[in-house]
């Protein structure tokens, strides 16, 4: 069973569009959206069964430049 997770990403100003379109070219999330407050954009994955969360995010998304700080909040039941 995947682990449905939501990742809120802060970019440095000016490459949140180039951060969005790399997240884009990884196919790896559900959803993607552009937010206001303290974070520009907000993901929507589902973590391969098995897998450690923390590391995923960090092999997966982590390595785009352009990301200056993550939220990830885990799921634990669907109502």
């Amino acid at each position: 069973m995947t682990v449905c997770v939501f990742v809120q990403l802060r970019c440095r100003p000016g490459t949140t569009y180039r951060v969005a379109d790399q997240i884009a070219l990884k196919e790896i999330h559900s959803e993607l959206y552009s937010t206001s407050g303290d974070f520009d954009l907000l993901m929507k994955l589902y973590i391969p069964e098995g897998a450690d969360v923390g590391k995923y995010i960090n092999d997966h998304l982590l390595d785009i430049d352009g990301i200056e700080r993550s939220m990830t909040t885990l799921t634990f039941k669907a109502f």
